[in-house]
């Protein structure tokens, strides 16, 4: 249970809460712009949608962050009545779990609570570095993104659009460089795009080899 005003009963377990409250929203990415980037755009091609659809869609997950741990910890300090979902936040913090409530608003992801934010600050920095100048990184971390297959879908978009193709007869093709490091990428793929954040199951990639 998390306690609230006077109640001093777990208090450790509490100051630990209040640890991760303070933290999470020291930490806490700065949400996206959705106007800014609207009035930016000049060309609303196929990666900046998908560019603007990620980042709204991650404004609600900070959103929901940011408005949960407030309350929590003007609960805890008797500013506010405990209510059921802040009793399960307190809950996860305590067991370093992702809470249920973010949950619904987020990507799906089996990692421990500490590990899941420091995730989303990562996906928030690709996501700045793309809204930025509203061009897609040279190389998208795309298991980063809420909904990859919007990314790969808008790959199809803007070569059928470059090359006059018919869309609907259109499919992706995948070649497996042999690059240990997205820095040694020096720039944007002239043909279709450069991705990363695959992961092979039962088969491992040996390097200047292939696959094994």
């Amino acid at each position: 249970m998390v306690s609230g005003g006077g109640n001093d009963s777990g208090g450790s377990e509490e100051d630990n809460v209040k640890i991760f409250i303070n933290k999470f929203l020291e930490t806490c990415p700065e949400n996206f712009s959705l106007i800014d980037m609207a009035l930016r755009v000049t060309d609303k091609s196929p990666y900046v949608i998908v560019c603007l659809q990620e980042c709204e869609r991650m404004n609600k997950l900070l959103d929901k962050i940011k408005i949960s741990l407030t309350e929590l910890d003007m609960g805890l300090k008797g500013q506010l009545n405990i209510t059921d979902a802040m009793e399960k936040l307190g809950l996860s913090l305590k067991l370093n779990k992702l809470d249920d409530g973010w949950a619904k608003v987020a990507y799906p992801s089996k990692k421990s609570l500490t590990l899941w934010f420091d995730d989303m600050i990562q996906r928030c920095a690709q996501l700045d570095e793309w809204q930025s100048e509203l061009v897609a990184p040279k190389v998208v971390w795309i298991s980063g993104l809420f909904n990859p297959m919007s990314y790969l879908t808008a790959i199809m978009q803007v070569t059928s659009r470059e090359k006059g193709l018919a869309l609907d007869y259109m499919s992706l093709e995948t070649t497996v460089l042999n690059t240990k490091d997205t820095a040694d990428i020096a720039a944007a793929a002239d043909d279709g795009a450069y991705i990363n954040g695959f992961f092979l199951e039962g088969a491992g990639w040996e390097p200047n080899k292939g696959n094994e």
